[in-house]
């Protein structure tokens, strides 16, 4: 399956010579199974993401999936985040999960302006951050590995600022989800947020930072389109679908 004839595949790293990409995950997954016996449950795809996370270096990929394996005993120690685990924060009703853009990646909207900075704490935010994404990965369909972000400003002001919170999220993503994300777009963003982006966005890794795209406000509905056929989008931005919010997702 992985090392028959020699092809060549598109990927945010290039043009990736696939069969020595699989050859280089073979030789992670021996290193890691022996550091972690714990790593024979991930599949190749998993193994693929994370090496691909540190450029295909193998010591460095390895490193960052070991490090990932000991997180998940520690932070989801029964497999999966119960919504009693995140009581403070579902309520804020901030993400949202339904539909699929054109090329089948699950639809994530969050609303910053909902994020309450007087109830959060950190350890349950971050368990929060854990649970959508978890969320949005299970609704994959097969061969897709990436999801997709409208990341909603509308009404967002320094009250909502939460730089901690900001970098947290994407610790655990960068960290614990590497090359989940496919790509965000940030719409109705108010031009006081640029101070705080300045702040954050030396945290953003060199892979994913090409991923955040600001939108126009004028161009707002066009945008969404390129990526998202109408019958997916949010009926909110002129689409068809409802939001639905993560934990009903």
């Amino acid at each position: 399956m992985f090392f028959g004839s020699r092809k060549e595949e598109k990927s945010e790293m290039g043009t990736v010579d696939v069969e020595a990409e699989w050859f280089l995950v073979a030789k992670m997954r021996a290193f890691v199974e022996a550091q972690d016996p714990s790593a024979k449950e991930a599949d190749n795809f998993t193994l693929r993401r994370f090496l691909r996370a540190r450029d295909l270096d193998i010591e460095k990929g390895s490193s960052l999936f070991l490090k990932y394996l000991k997180w998940r005993r520690q932070a989801v120690p029964n497999g999966f985040i119960s919504e009693s685990e995140i009581q403070n924060e579902l309520p804020q009703r901030k993400v949202c999960l339904q539909g699929f853009d054109k090329v089948g990646r699950p639809i994530v909207v969050g609303f910053a302006a909902k994020h309450d900075y007087s109830k959060r704490n950190m350890d349950e935010f971050k368990r929060f951050v854990a649970y959508f994404l978890d969320k949005a990965c299970a609704r994959m369909p097969s061969g897709q590995e990436k999801f997709i972000c409208i990341a909603d400003f509308k009404g967002w002001g320094y009250s909502h600022c939460d730089i901690r919170a900001y970098i947290a999220a994407l610790e655990v993503m960068q960290n614990y989800y590497p090359e989940r994300l496919g790509k965000v777009l940030l719409i109705n963003v108010p031009q006081i947020f640029m101070k705080t982006w300045k702040v954050v966005y030396p945290f953003i890794d060199k892979n994913t930072k090409e991923k955040f795209i600001f939108v126009d406000d004028k161009k707002l509905q066009e945008t969404l389109l390129v990526d998202i056929d109408e019958s997916q989008l949010p009926d909110i931005y002129g689409g068809k679908l409802p939001l639905v919010p993560i934990e009903n997702a």
